[in-house]
């Protein structure tokens, strides 16, 4: 990765985690999750309006370190108007996208979530940048407990 190029996204992830999009709750949300990440503390909770398997609305709650609260800024941004299994899918791309060196992924479909490509080389900040992704899930999928990144 270039120079100019790791700056530019070091720009976004410091905007976004600075001045987050959504933050806040979600008076009409219909399904909620919490989610912690003991490692460096991070903790949220993530707010969806879902409605007809569309995710209507999205936002979160919580602090952290720069990484994770640029993550849930943009995750928030992205999933709104996807239905559920779209946003599951992206998470699933994400996930790779922060993981796995050799993963075949289109960055055209992540958008602006490529700003996370160089978290893979440093482990444990993946945690950080996929644990907004980890409690999105919970909030699909009704689980009204909190998830941690350690479990």
């Amino acid at each position: 990765m270039s120079d100019a190029l790791r700056e530019l996204y070091q720009e976004v992830i410091l905007d976004h985690s600075r001045q987050p999009r959504n933050f806040g709750p979600c008076d009409a949300a219909n399904r909620t999750a919490r989610g912690n990440n003991p490692l460096c503390g991070d903790r949220m909770v993530i707010y969806l309006m879902v409605e007809n398997g569309v995710v209507k609305d999205a936002s979160f709650e919580g602090n952290g370190c720069a990484i994770s609260m640029a993550s849930a800024s943009l995750m928030t941004e992205m999933i709104k108007g996807r239905t559920a299994d779209e946003a599951r899918t992206m998470f699933e791309r994400f996930r790779r996208l922060v993981t796995d060196d050799d993963a075949d992924i289109d960055m055209g479909e992540l958008d602006k979530l490529n700003v996370f490509a160089g978290v893979r080389e440093f482990p444990v900040r993946v945690k950080c940048a996929t644990l907004a992704w980890h409690t999105l899930a919970a909030a699909l999928d009704g689980k009204g407990e909190e998830i941690s990144t350690e479990d």
